[in-house]
């Protein structure tokens, strides 16, 4: 779900900071394995820790690896940080499709995206929700370039949408849905193809990057990737000013897109970990980031890390009746989320 997922803090232009290399448990900062693992197809060796520490690994939702990597790089610190005796290493999936089967067979700690969790909760506890600009929710946005000629979603008829990875709650089930909603018909989408519009699917960059190139009549991505892409004082629906925790972003990236539809509040990531994980650090790691904020994480930023790319500050209590809405549209777009 849960950038999983999926947004940034507000900037605080007015602080100056001073950064160091190291933190109060004398934790150097850019320490741990970043690696690239292919966790798809089984590909990749996971689990291979320093000394007698024990190797937790954190499973990111799927995205242009070393940029996601980079955003989560203040948590993996945290925790090191924060927790004795623990290696925390950082993969990056090749698809959604990919984090369960990893956490079933033991290969990975923790995850962080919500289609994985509600797709078998039984076999997951949960942290929280992660909160981030004061908010725990975030958005679906349709965007096109401010010359086109659509002005609403039945205008995708006959048009092509690019959406970000198929299990991606904001950039493909939420915006599925709502054409289907629309009166659009959607064929087999998003595990097939769509029958009144074409659709491609690839990851959050490379939708709004396929709009802008030409490749694309339309894209949908999450509004912490998108927001920036839209001209500053666009007007915005009051439920997304009241609740994105994105919305001083807006117009710093080119090219500028104009969005025409935005989803209802969705809730953010949920952090979790394997209910077979059997280690007293599971429940040190869950107190840390559920008693975490800004301030804290802030000690643990790499030395050029910008406030703005930190995916979360703190966790806020939910449960599986959070996650409802993202359930009803998995189950009315047949999505199977079993073995």
């Amino acid at each position: 779900m849960v950038r999983n997922t999926e947004e940034a803090v507000d900037t605080q232009s007015n602080r100056t900071r001073s950064r160091s290399n190291t933190t109060r448990r004398g934790f150097i900062a850019g320490a741990g394995a970043v690696g690239t693992v292919a966790l798809a197809g089984c590909a990749g060796t996971i689990g291979s820790g320093g000394g007698d520490n024990e190797t937790v690994t954190m499973l990111l939702t799927p995205d242009t690896p070393a940029d996601v990597r980079r955003r989560y790089k203040p948590i993996q610190n945290l925790i090191q940080g924060e927790v004795d005796g623990i290696d925390v290493e950082m993969q990056v999936p090749q698809d959604y499709s990919a984090i369960r089967p990893a956490l079933k067979s033991e290969q990975a700690e923790i995850g962080m995206d919500d289609i994985t969790l509600i797709s078998n909760p039984d076999i997951m506890d949960v942290y929280g929700t992660a909160v981030t600009g004061g908010s725990a929710f975030y958005f679906s946005v349709m965007m096109t370039n401010s010359d086109s000629d659509i002005q609403e979603r039945t205008d995708i008829e006959g048009k092509t949408m690019a959406f970000a990875d198929r299990l991606s709650t904001s950039g493909s089930i939420f915006a599925v849905y709502a054409l289907k909603e629309a009166g659009l018909d959607v064929g087999e989408a998003p595990d097939g193809d769509p029958v009144d519009f074409e659709g491609s699917w690839s990851n959050h960059e490379v939708a709004l990057e396929k709009l802008g190139n030409g490749e694309a009549d339309a894209a949908t991505t999450w509004g912490g990737n998108g927001i920036a892409h839209i001209p500053k004082d666009t007007e915005v629906p009051s439920r997304v000013d009241d609740k994105s925790s994105f919305l001083d972003t807006m117009g710093d990236e080119s090219p500028k897109f104009r969005p025409f539809w935005w989803s209802f509040p969705i809730p953010k990531q949920p952090i979790y970990a394997r209910k077979s994980w059997e280690s007293p650090k599971k429940k040190e790691i869950g107190d840390v980031l559920v008693n975490s904020d800004a301030e804290t994480v802030e000690q643990y930023y790499p030395e050029d890390y910008d406030e703005e790319e930190l995916p979360f500050t703190t966790i806020e209590d939910t449960s599986m009746d959070t996650y409802q809405p993202v359930i009803k549209r998995l189950n009315d777009l047949g999505i199977e989320l079993g073995e």
